[in-house]
């Protein structure tokens, strides 16, 4: 892997990281290079971040169930061409169980339905 593209890897978790502090997580940090297990620490859940061409999603979920934690795991993904001003646009992966899981606990403790987004 070239430096550029390791660079952009470190890049994109301290990006994630940011927003999600930004947004409820405050501690929420980038776990930098070398270290094993989610790519952001301070929150309550597993966040793998991938910013590489060709996303490998199956290897993804397989780091995720690897890690086997009890918190929600997704990958965030940076596509090429997405800057750190458009990360509210990232793709994010999850398995289907685990979003069934979410929305079903989310319209079970809210009075009101889901909203549908258009």
């Amino acid at each position: 892997m070239s430096q550029h593209r390791k660079h952009r890897g470190y890049d994109s978790q301290r990006i994630v990281a940011d927003y999600l502090a930004s947004h409820g997580w405050p501690h929420a940090l980038s776990a930098g290079a070398g270290r094993a297990g989610s790519d952001v620490t301070g929150v309550p859940f597993d966040v793998e971040v991938k910013a590489r061409r060709g996303f490998p999603a199956a290897a993804a979920m397989r780091q995720l169930a690897e890690r086997a934690t009890d918190r929600l795991g997704f990958a965030v993904l940076r596509l090429d061409g997405q800057g750190p001003q458009s990360i509210a646009d990232w793709p994010c992966v999850i398995r289907l169980a685990d979003l069934t899981d979410l929305l079903t606990r989310l319209e079970n403790t809210d009075d009101r339905a889901l909203p549908v987004m258009q």
